[in-house]
């Protein structure tokens, strides 16, 4: 690993800017559906129970390969790993289009679930060997972006196509575009480097080592709330800006664009200040914990405000939660990665995707059974917005110190806050 005071090389930057196009497309591709929830309503006649069990299903496969995917993150070459499964979600997308039936749909959405799975374990093995610790936080702030700017550009772009030529032709054009990537990176992806052949010389922590962590199941309970707020904005927030407040598609998606900006100018700029504050002598825990805590105890202040405030007010509160978020997606991973180290960054951020993922299962199910048993979207709102704050509260007080586990010892540095 390069030293500490190192900038990152141009290869390294490659790299980086390759792994954060791969989430932008990710993001794209999982989100699309939601762009196309009203047509797909009308289409199918589907009800909002219905609408909330196919925006929930792409997490069922999703969750459970994570653990698969942690486990072979940490086995076998990362980056043909992700490459397999950026292949898988790809051609997922584009078979959607021909998709004539509900179960069609769903099928569809479960093998992208399965090929998604393999980006985030991937990310922290590639970042954890090849990346200086000093520069993670901006490394995770950079490809966190692909969080905001994938759906921001669907949003944008989305409903303008789909309101022009429908979804199904759509979702063609994202799969063929999306396969263009896969050259470029087997072409610039990291090799075998000294930490991989590290991890492989000395006996790697077992998913029951991790377990024993209590930061572990801060970290887990932290991403869940996290993921909450998240999958929320991302599954029923076009649908509830189309139906609920009465915008069209094209106002829907300039508002929603503009709240993932914001999103992503925070999370860069959280990351810049981490990494800066903690090169400056500032404590990692409270700087990282800080800000992810932070980030979700206010965004789910503010998003319960939205659910309660007329229309002008709740756009505000909206956009004040998305540039809160922003602080949480930039701390995230590089906690994790801090904490597991290179022997065991695939198999925790896999346990602790999967946890924060059972999210996407709930969050889009529920939100929709609240929707159509209230007759309204407050009580769905409330919900999320104490969901995140609950995940603030294991941010600060469950997960311990940030600093590496001493995997093997009797007492971990970061057994106790």
């Amino acid at each position: 690993m390069p030293p500490p005071d190192q900038k990152l090389s141009p290869a390294l930057i490659g790299i980086l800017a390759l792994l954060f196009l791969s989430l932008f497309i990710n993001y794209i591709d999982r989100g699309a559906l939601s762009i196309a929830l009203p047509m797909l309503e009308d289409e199918f006649h589907l009800s909002r129970s219905q609408l909330g069990v196919l925006l929930s299903v792409f997490f069922w496969s999703y969750a459970v390969f994570l653990l698969i995917s942690g486990w072979l993150a940490d086995r076998f070459h990362a980056g043909r790993l992700l490459a397999s499964g950026f292949l898988v979600w790809s051609v997922a997308t584009l078979l959607t289009a021909a998709m004539r039936s509900f179960g069609g749909l769903l099928g569809m959405r479960l093998l992208l679930g399965v090929g998604e799975s393999t980006a985030y374990p991937c990310f922290s093995k590639l970042l954890v060997n090849d990346f200086p610790e000093r520069h993670r936080g901006f490394a995770n702030a950079f490809i966190s972006v692909g969080i905001a700017a994938g759906p921001a550009f669907g949003l944008l772009v989305g409903g303008l196509l789909m309101a022009r030529y429908g979804w199904r032709s759509y979702f063609v054009g994202l799969g063929c575009a999306g396969l263009l990537w896969l050259p470029l990176w087997l072409a610039k992806m990291p090799r075998t480097t000294a930490a991989n052949e590290t991890a492989q010389t000395e006996p790697a922590p077992t998913v029951a080592d991790i377990l024993m962590q209590r930061s572990a199941w801060g970290s887990f309970g932290g991403h869940f709330g996290g993921n909450y707020l998240l999958y929320f904005l991302l599954t029923w927030l076009p649908y509830y800006l189309v139906r609920e407040r009465h915008f069209s598609l094209v106002q829907m998606g300039k508002i929603l664009g503009l709240a993932y900006l914001m999103l992503a100018f925070f999370s860069i700029l959280s990351g810049i200040l981490s990494d800066r504050w903690i090169a400056a002598g500032h404590s990692a825990t409270r700087v990282r914990k800080g800000m992810i805590g932070g980030g979700q105890l206010m965004g789910g202040i503010f998003l319960a405000a939205c659910g309660l405030a007329g229309t002008n007010w709740a756009i505000a509160f909206l956009l004040l939660a998305s540039a809160a978020y922003g602080f949480n997606a930039s701390n995230l991973f590089a906690i994790t990665q801090t904490l597991a180290g290179p022997r065991a960054s695939g198999k925790w951020t896999g346990l602790q995707n999967f946890c924060g993922n059972l999210a996407g299962i709930a969050a889009p199910a529920i939100t929709g059974f609240v929707a159509e048993r209230t007759g309204n979207f407050v009580w769905a709102f409330l919900l999320t917005g104490l969901v995140s704050i609950i995940g603030a509260v294991c941010w600060f007080f469950v997960v311990g110190r940030i600093e590496p586990v001493v995997w093997g010892a009797e007492r971990t540095p970061n057994a106790a806050a």
